[in-house]
């Protein structure tokens, strides 16, 4: 019988969208020889509920919770979360959650699960109030026990304990809620952060993650001051000289980008002692106040009691996964240069492609990598941090490593940190997350008192992967074919990652990827490891193929973990890239998944070449693979859909197909944004389209 293992994300927080995005990478990735997921949605109220597995594929939360059709539609077109519909009840809050899935009491979570997984970010997410509920329920959870976690969730609190433990920080003071109120006393707060701070410095939230509500200050007047304070508390000041010269789009697209929880303060908002819902009701409000007053000032009710002002660094940003290993032992992975192009690595540059880059190692003497290395692995046991954990800081240019931001948790997107340091060592995101669940279960055996049932857990766990390693070779082999060298070449990469990590999860492939360069008149063919194919894109894994070289510090890491990987994988070291040709490939693999965009592979090159070796691939064959450009032509009415559809082979041997209902991707303007494509929450999918207002039209249609 497999391990259930329950997987936690949603929540309250502003990071909720990151932890859903989260949770569906863990989902995709959980070894499913192993393990049984158990997805748990947890939904703004902090209420529960077990959700099906189509509604983890949404785009976004608000995609389908509040269900849509469930609601009245916005008067201006705004998507919203279920705090904006002001429930009077927990009953109406059951209910509406009834609407998608089955709401679940925390006194049935033992029957469900053996081990909870635990994606939430920010506050009842990483900050050891779950994490007591679970020990409360004596059900093992994933990451660092109660105390840690707490510590882990105040960067305030983090300071005073990091200074006392000698490590070097930052200079630093704090503003509290209750002090800021008091306008008066702010500019000997302005003249206290320029004293102990200087002249440039960062503003954020203390217990918020994702790097919400911070702000880069350099050299500023006093209103930048209060400005960047009251963004880290997330409060908004409206004046009425920019308000009312707005257009009514304009207008529609500030109260949407003031209302968003990862940028803006979010709702619902306080004015004037009135809690405000619904964005329509604010924009109303706003229209209407601003008419007759200067200024008008709006607050978050899911505000921040705390802001942290730290001195700004000059130089080389960095961040390190640090991990425990079998004996509990800390061990840094290869740390993470971070290049972005702004002084702060907010939230866009976090979660947005091509905002920021990621150089692994960091580019520095080893001396130097060595040193972050043992600085990141003292403080993960000063902090009394378990399992897994995520410190961020600064290389100096004087040679001072500053520790600012030591997380117990990390994002968990296919692209984040904590996948692409464990590629380092050969670890991909299905092998590392067996680790990390592992290693939490025998953590959790110091923290419960009663751990018959753990230590029990943790045998059946090991058994399980025993078995696993002996079968892995029997799986089908499949060669993931991305890159190219057509513009699509980075959607590509994304296109290929996504496909191999889900493979590489099943309990019937054996995927391994295979980047194409070239042209029309070659095809070069590369054999990568997983630590090249987790590169920013495919013009970093391009470099990386044509110049390999495994960095000494890399390589003193790998020796490390060699227990490690030795019980998680099943190949030793980590492989070069090398070159292929196709013959090469029709003996290494007994299929191919072509996952490229554009040239080659889109166009019938690739299909050619495989059908020529008689190497089976997904999707059409040579004739059909060829892109026709489908155009509104005059249309009245002209709607882009994207749509899917399976062959299958019937009882009688004919071809058949199972259509899909098609999908309507919203755009604010003409053509989708960037971030709407890419940006964790920000874009919304109606599935399925909405091709008529007339729902028996829209029918016909969508049968046809």
């Amino acid at each position: 019988m497999k391990i259930r293992v329950g997987i936690f994300f949603g929540g309250s927080a502003r990071e909720r969208e990151i932890s859903f995005a989260g949770g569906r990478t863990v989902y995709d990735n959980l070894n499913k020889d192993l393990f049984e997921p158990v997805p748990i949605f947890v939904d703004s109220f902090g209420n529960l509920c077990f959700i099906q597995w189509p509604y983890i594929y949404k785009g976004s939360i608000r995609d389908f919770y509040p269900e849509p059709s469930s609601i009245t539609p916005s008067q201006y077109d705004f998507q919203v979360y279920a705090e904006s519909l002001n429930l009077k009840t927990k009953d109406d809050q059951i209910a509406l959650l009834k609407n998608l899935a089955t709401p679940i009491a925390w006194s049935e979570l033992a029957d469900m699960m053996d081990v909870a997984f635990l994606c939430l970010h920010g506050s009842d997410g990483e900050d050891g109030r779950i994490q007591g509920m679970l020990e409360w329920l004596r059900i093992p959870y994933t990451g660092s026990g109660i105390l840690s976690s707490a510590i882990g969730m105040n960067k305030a609190i983090q300071k005073q304990l990091m200074q006392n433990a000698g490590f070097d920080v930052q200079q630093y003071c704090t503003i509290q809620f209750d002090e800021w109120k008091n306008v008066a006393g702010r500019k000997a707060f302005f003249d206290t952060v320029k004293k102990t701070c200087g002249n440039n410095f960062v503003v954020k939230a203390a217990n918020q993650g994702s790097s919400i509500g911070i702000s880069a200050c350099n050299n500023p007047d006093f209103e930048t001051f209060i400005q960047a304070v009251d963004k880290a508390f997330f409060i908004e000041n409206i004046f009425a000289t920019e308000w009312n010269v707005l257009s009514q789009t304009d207008k529609i697209k500030k109260v949407r980008q003031l209302t968003d929880i990862r940028e803006g303060i979010g709702m619902p908002v306080l004015y004037g002692g009135q809690i405000i819902y619904h964005p329509d009701n604010l924009f109303q409000l706003m229209e209407e106040e601003l008419k007759s007053k200067s200024e008008i000032q709006l607050h978050a009710v899911q505000g921040e009691s705390e802001v942290l002002i730290e001195s700004f660094i000059e130089g080389k940003e960095f961040s390190c996964i640090v991990i425990a290993d079998e004996n509990g032992k800390a061990i840094a992975l290869p740390p993470t240069e971070i290049r972005k192009g702004k002084e702060v690595f907010d939230y866009r540059a976090k979660y947005l492609p091509g905002l920021s880059r990621k150089i692994t190692p960091i580019e520095l003497p080893i001396e130097q990598i060595e040193r972050i290395s043992i600085t990141c692995e003292k403080l993960f046991s000063a902090l009394y941090f378990d399992v897994y954990a995520r410190i961020d800081g600064f290389m100096t240019h004087d040679g001072r490593i500053i520790l600012n931001d030591p997380n117990t948790t990390s994002g968990m997107l296919p692209s984040s940190f904590f996948f692409h340091q464990a590629a380092e060592i050969g670890l991909n995101p299905s092998q590392f997350l067996t680790y990390i669940i592992r290693n939490s279960i025998k953590a959790r055996i110091k923290d419960f008192k009663e751990h018959g049932k753990v230590n029990l857990l943790l045998q059946k766990m090991d058994v399980a992967i025993d078995v696993f390693n002996k079968h892995v070779k029997e799986k089908i082999r499949v060669a993931v074919l991305m890159g190219g060298y057509s513009s699509e070449r980075h959607i590509s990469i994304e296109s290929g990652r996504n496909i191999y990590e889900k493979l590489a999860s099943s309990a019937k492939y054996a995927p391994f990827p295979v980047f194409v360069s070239g042209n029309n008149d070659e095809h070069v063919l590369h054999a990568i490891p997983i630590n090249v194919m987790l590169k920013d894109n495919a013009d970093d894994i391009l470099e990386k193929v044509n110049h390999y070289k495994q960095h000494d510090a890399v390589l003193k890491t790998i020796i490390k973990c060699s227990d490690i990987t030795t019980k998680y994988t099943d190949n030793k070291g980590v492989q070069k890239p090398h070159i292929i040709s196709y013959n090469d490939l029709k003996q290494m693999a007994d299929v191919v998944f072509i996952a490229l965009h554009g040239r080659p592979g889109e166009d019938g090159q690739v299909q050619q070449h495989l059908d020529a070796l008689h190497i089976p691939y997904n999707g059409s064959g040579v004739a059909s693979s060829k892109k026709e450009l489908i155009a509104a032509n005059g249309c009245d009415h002209f709607l882009e859909i994207t749509g899917g559809m399976l062959m299958k082979v019937n009882d009688k041997g004919e071809k058949c197909f199972d259509v899909f209902e098609a999908s309507e991707a919203l755009s604010e303007g003409d053509i989708l944004s960037l971030e709407e494509k890419f940006l964790a929450g920000q874009g919304q999918n109606i599935t399925p389209a909405r091709y008529s207002a007339n729902a028996e039209h829209n029918a016909i249609i969508s049968q046809k």
